[in-house]
């Protein structure tokens, strides 16, 4: 805290934080005085059962938005996709998939090296 009462942020833009734990990779960086807000419409998959996340983007896609990003890393892209699909095929027959976009994101792990980490953003709307 500062003199004046304020949470002091800048103590965190020294070195972000990023370390490897398991099969996820977190990443917590502080952003001024605000949090970040997290981006509409984008579902972001992790390790939890695919039918969340089908469950998500079908709640989405249903209550008026007619564009969905699903993004992953790592170990998740393969579940990704057949989110992907699963939605297409089964619930929401009208989505199509408009962009895929793949990509590597280099990382800092907890003991200072560098990580390779892949990437996939799977681009859907509703026609």
């Amino acid at each position: 805290e500062t003199g004046d009462g304020n949470l002091n942020f800048m103590k965190f833009f020294d070195k972000p934080d990023f370390f490897i734990d398991g099969f996820i990779l977190y990443a917590f960086i502080y952003v001024g005085y605000k949090m970040a807000e997290q981006q509409e419409n984008v579902i972001y998959v992790g390790n939890k059962p695919p039918m969340n996340y089908v469950l998500a983007a079908i709640t989405q896609l249903n209550s008026g938005a007619n564009n969905l990003v699903i993004k992953a890393r790592g170990r998740a892209i393969s579940r990704a996709v057949d989110i992907a699909e699963i939605v297409r095929r089964r619930f929401v027959t009208d989505a199509q998939v408009k962009d895929i976009k793949i990509f590597t994101e280099e990382l800092e792990n907890k003991e200072g090296g560098k990580a390779n980490v892949s990437c996939i953003e799977i681009y859907m709307a509703k026609e």
